[in-house]
């Protein structure tokens, strides 16, 4: 994140642990003011105890996304904090893996809920701060499977599909009041996440199986992404809005 972005007010959601802590870390480490949107209060306070104690500027908010007054009552308590949201990274996500016929209503609802209408929420509560600012930027953090798609994982394949689709929407309307948005896909990055699949069987082999058939011969990691997270926040990328920036060792192309 370059100089111009110094001190400005991120919020990034999902932010107490695997990729959304090493972008809150990351982002904090260039010199914004960060506030952690988690549902895990205690993981959040952690993260954000870290963070400070690094010398950075962090603030933890106790948010379900899927909750608007959640999320409202949040954007509050960093407006009295912290200032004005000129950054969002919607990183909060659930994932599930259901035979698709056995998929219920509420399942579908609740993984919609959190993923693409978490997302709707944070977008719709801050982008009047970056509005009111004249310069904004929101990342969106979807799936690599909404590119290619995932047996087992309708639900969640169809929310971060969303997510790709607002995120295109949201720049050509937001483009020429200095906003930008872009999403990036993440794939097969190594965090807790991936391990409890990996536990229950779920990849098929094991990660490091998975990492070989990987055109740069490795699992990912969360720091991946925060890199480049931290570049499409930054004034350099003003040029970049609407595009989805695949981060998966060449595994979608």
């Amino acid at each position: 994140m370059s100089a111009g972005a110094v001190d400005r007010v991120a919020v990034v959601t999902g932010g107490a642990s695997g990729i959304g802590l090493a972008i809150s870390e990351r982002l904090a480490g260039a010199g914004a003011k960060v506030a952690i949107f988690d549902l895990n209060a205690a993981d959040g306070e952690e993260a954000a105890a870290k963070i400070e104690a690094g010398g950075g500027t962090a603030m933890a908010v106790a948010v379900d996304v899927a909750d608007r007054a959640a999320v409202d009552r949040g954007v509050e308590a960093v407006h009295a904090r912290l200032g004005a949201v000129t950054i969002l990274v919607n990183n909060a996500g659930r994932e599930r893996f259901d035979p698709f016929l056995s998929i219920s209503e509420d399942t579908w609802n609740g993984i919609l809920a959190v993923n693409l209408t978490g997302t709707f929420h944070c977008c719709q509560a801050m982008l009047p701060d970056m509005v009111g600012a004249g310069w904004g930027r929101i990342v969106n953090i979807s799936s690599s499977s909404a590119q290619g798609g995932q047996a087992l994982m309708t639900h969640y394949v169809a929310s971060k599909a969303g997510m790709i689709g607002l995120t295109k929407a949201l720049a050509l309307e937001f483009g020429p009041k200095g906003i930008t948005v872009n999403t990036i896909p993440p794939g097969f990055i190594d965090t807790p996440m991936l391990r409890r699949s990996e536990k229950k069987g779920l990849l098929g082999k094991d990660v490091e199986f998975h990492a070989t058939q990987t055109p740069v011969r490795r699992a990912g990691l969360p720091d991946d992404i925060a890199a480049a997270c931290a570049f499409l926040v930054s004034d350099e990328a003003g040029y970049i809005t609407g595009q989805v920036i695949g981060v998966n060792g060449g595994r979608n192309t």
